[in-house]
């Protein structure tokens, strides 16, 4: 599957302001299972760019700006190639098939402070709520984390949250609602609690349409939001609370991390009144086309 990804982000200001330097990150990540084709990042007014590497490796482009605007925009175009299995198979290492397990030394030197929660838990209540999810020990590994995965959509209202920020899991729970950030940060924290090494994962989803198998499909959205847990053996593996999904069928990261929250797309800041700024718009378009291999049989998902 060839993805398509049109992402507009779009600021308007009453008079005109000096830009400072603005940080995006809107370059897809590649693996396996995704290879980037084609990518053009545009800003009006130009922009001179310079490109750097965080320490998760994600990739990050910072815009300096000479010229005062009312107006800045900031488009990403990008093409990538989808080829993971909707049903896929994990090679999980032997020892890491039941629950519980533990990592090596090694690895959980190398994982740190993924492996510790982030938010204040009181009275030890997000705890005690996965931990009732543990049916039995030992439990089949991918089963348990399935079944949280199920757990943090259910009984959590999805709601479009145009806020910064990522609402405490605890809040999630209270609300009874939350946007994608916030319902995958309740299913990281509450892994991390049971033990898993988790982390944050931002970027596009693409819902193909149901009733029409096989056809292009388009979709409005704003950026996705979800995570990946570390196996063993399998490496990292996507798990999608939002839409109860695991594997990383239709999913496209651009960056990964310990918290969403310090993840957005486009930061900056701009010298000039407060009054100035009138306004921010963000346009997402996702398509996608179905590849033929050598066969003449789809192939993705």
């Amino acid at each position: 599957m060839r993805l398509h990804i049109s992402h507009t982000t779009s600021y308007t200001y009453r008079d005109p302001v000096v830009l400072l330097p603005h940080r995006m990150m809107l370059s897809p990540r590649a693996s396996p299972v995704l290879s980037p084709v084609f990518a053009e990042l545009r800003c009006t007014p130009a922009a001179e760019l310079a490109w750097t590497q965080d320490v998760f490796g994600n990739l990050i482009a910072t815009a300096s700006f000479s010229h005062l605007t009312t107006r800045l925009e900031i488009r990403s175009l990008l093409v990538v190639e989808q080829t993971a299995d909707a049903w896929p198979v994990f090679n999980i290492a032997p020892h890491a098939h039941s629950y519980p397990f533990r990592y090596s030394e090694q690895e959980r030197a190398d994982l740190g402070t993924l492996l510790v929660p982030i938010h204040r838990d009181p009275y030890d209540r997000l705890e005690a709520w996965v931990r009732a999810l543990v049916r039995s020990e030992p439990a089949d590994t991918l089963t348990l984390l399935q079944d949280v995965n199920i757990a943090s959509r259910n009984g959590v209202a999805y709601v479009a949250r145009d806020a910064e920020g990522t609402q405490a899991p605890a809040t999630t729970l209270d609300l009874g609602s939350g946007s994608c950030r916030d319902i995958a940060m309740l299913f990281i924290e509450a892994v991390r609690h049971l033990g898993f090494a988790a982390r944050a994962v931002s970027g596009y989803v693409f819902d193909p349409p149901a009733d029409v198998p096989g056809e292009q499909g388009r979709q409005h959205d704003a950026t996705h939001a979800w995570a990946e847990v570390y196996l063993p053996g399998a490496g990292w593996i996507a798990f999608d609370p939002t839409n109860g999904r695991m594997g990383e069928a239709n999913l496209v990261p651009i960056a990964v991390g310990r918290d969403i929250a310090r993840m957005s797309p486009v930061e900056g800041h701009y010298l000039g009144p407060a009054a100035a700024f009138l306004g921010m718009t963000v346009e997402v378009m996702v398509s996608a086309d179905l590849l033929q291999n050598t066969a003449g049989n789809p192939r993705g998902a």
